[in-house]
């Protein structure tokens, strides 16, 4: 039981660092064209503390992966991080307001029956 909740440790922190990137990202615009002003906006990024925890929320992601490894073949727990790809949707529509149309809910249908048959083999 300890390896699912290693798996759920990876999605949970892969989901809050790719929400908050986007979030934080947003707010800060397009990348500039100049390469000295590349350099000032990435500073400035990685000053951010939002974002600064987006990064390290991918790196305590891996460390619960690694965990997760030591608990299952990979074959078998890989295919459930296809739902960060659900979950990471679904808060895109409710928080960033995104749109979400037939095609991306019948490719979540498949990411889902994907795991539902993996996990059961």
């Amino acid at each position: 039981m300890i390896g699912y909740f290693y798996i759920f440790g990876t999605i949970a922190f892969t989901v809050y660092g790719q929400l908050i990137l986007k979030w934080r990202i947003a707010q800060y615009g397009e990348l500039p064209p100049q390469l000295s002003e590349k350099f000032i906006f990435l500073v400035k990024l990685f000053l951010d503390p939002f974002l600064v925890s987006g990064l390290a929320s991918a790196f305590i992601a891996s460390i619960f992966w690694l965990m997760a490894m030591t608990k299952f073949e990979i074959s078998y727990a890989y295919p459930f991080m296809s739902l960060a790809f659900v979950f990471v949707l679904i808060f895109s529509v409710f928080v960033f307001k995104e749109t979400l149309n037939f095609n991306k809910v019948i490719g979540l249908a498949f990411i889902v029956l994907g795991i539902v048959i993996t996990s059961r083999a």
